[in-house]
């Protein structure tokens, strides 16, 4: 079969609900937060898209985390196409949807140490599925849970009761065993469908920080959107967004944060795993796995306007954490992997011109991981205090403004390339 597909360059969603738009008309009081997490004895581990069928760290983590050689995951793909809307649904080398990329994740999983891996049964095509008794009993007999990528909106319509919000039968089961003790994962989709309150549902960066967000869900995929009513809770210190620097995000997810009273956001990068240990409970810590890191951004002391030029921002930290780098949500500390060591930069090289922040999909020339780039050619210097990177588009013209400040600090694995970084102030302003 195909591996299961990455997202559209320009869309939060690998594939989209075509011809969907939701309209939300019930209450605010009544979409303000999805079900309660009770306090959890289990973990996540949340990956950012694009996971690697190689990539034995975070495979094994989640084995692990179930049971090691004992572990049984069950594996909901319910975010991709059911069989009835693959052309490709009877051939095993071509096809790509729910029940395909089940099997496809279950002997993954089983090539990675688990002694049994199961696609549970719920899709588009088999909604009732999400009450069925003899469903839930195959969930309870697992000790993990992995969420595929695909649409995460198709989760919020399996797995949940409509506009009430409610867990069917399965999610509470799964809810039940992360409580236990369980390990909950899933990558890009599958990630995203942990949050909380104020979901992501689709948007890039330029229009997002030019025009707002709305609450819904619409076709159009570069227009900012989210879910007032969230995903399924799982993880709720923070907003969580995917593909982050890849798909150029963190302008979006800026916008999204203060547009809906986030003070923080989790931006996931792709073949990296965010694992997430006590979730919603004052000791919750994050850890982080993968060959890419978790950018956080921290909006508490940010301040926002608009003029007649455009939307702008002022106050927001940016921190980029890597692998075995620790984050520590209710101190709000960041702590790097005892690996590393404090760099200190001697280089005078300026930080080189980026005029293309974001990553536009506009911009045949452009790269991902744009902004990190920055803020690691500003981390290296000693030549400059500040960097200064602005959006492809104009009209306006965004600039991000990166300043080393007090609170300023990079550490490095290798001895001379930053690779941890911690305290920058963030701006983003409009001309």
């Amino acid at each position: 079969m195909r591996h299961p597909s990455t997202p559209p360059r320009r869309a939060v969603l690998s594939a989209g609900a075509a011809g969907l738009v939701l309209a939300l008309t019930t209450t605010p009081a009544a979409l303000s937060a999805p079900n309660p997490t009770p306090p959890a004895r289990g973990s996540l581990v949340l990956v950012g898209g694009g996971l690697k069928a190689d990539n034995a760290a975070v495979y094994g983590e989640i084995v692990k985390r179930a049971g090691g050689a004992g572990a049984r995951i069950g594996v909901l793909t319910a975010a991709s196409v059911p069989a009835s809307q693959d052309p490709h649904a009877h051939d095993p080398r071509k096809c790509s949807n729910s029940s395909c990329n089940g099997t496809y994740y279950a002997g993954l999983f089983k090539h990675h140490g688990a002694a049994d891996a199961q696609w549970i049964p719920v899709d588009l095509d088999h909604i009732d599925a999400a009450d069925s008794d003899e469903v839930v009993a195959q969930v309870n007999t697992m000790t993990g849970f992995f969420f595929g990528g695909g649409d995460q909106y198709r989760y919020v319509t399996t797995l949940l009761h409509g506009a009430r919000h409610t867990d069917s039968k399965v999610l509470a089961a799964i809810r039940a065993k992360l409580a236990a003790g369980a390990v909950v994962a899933g990558s890009s989709a599958g990630a995203q469908i942990a949050a909380g309150r104020d979901m992501v549902t689709g948007g890039d960066s330029y229009r997002g920080l030019r025009d707002g967000s709305a609450p819904g869900y619409f076709d159009d995929p570069t227009r900012l959107a989210h879910l007032p009513a969230g995903g399924f809770g799982f993880l709720t210190s923070g907003l969580i967004d995917t593909h982050t620097g890849a798909y150029g995000r963190e302008g979006r997810a800026l916008r999204l944060a203060a547009d809906t009273g986030h003070d923080r956001v989790y931006g996931l990068e792709e073949n990296t795993a965010l694992v997430v240990d006590r979730p919603g409970t004052p000791a919750e810590t994050l850890t982080v796995r993968g060959t890419r890191g978790v950018t956080i951004l921290d909006l508490r002391h940010s301040r926002t306007g608009e003029n007649s030029q455009g939307w702008s921002l002022h106050g927001a930290r940016y921190h980029h954490l890597a692998d075995g780098d620790r984050y520590v949500p209710h101190t709000w500390t960041a702590r790097p992997a005892a690996t590393k060591h404090r760099l200190r930069a001697l280089g005078r090289t300026p930080v080189p011109v980026n005029t293309d922040v974001f990553h536009s999909a506009d911009n045949p020339e452009g790269r991902p991981y744009s902004l990190l780039g920055t803020a690691r050619a500003l981390a290296a210097t000693r030549a400059q205090r500040s960097a200064a990177a602005t959006s492809y588009e104009a009209a306006p013209r965004f600039t991000v403004t990166l300043t080393k400040t007090n609170r300023f600090a990079t550490w490095t694995s290798d001895g001379s390339a930053p690779a941890t970084l911690t305290g920058l102030d963030l701006s983003v302003t409009a001309q």
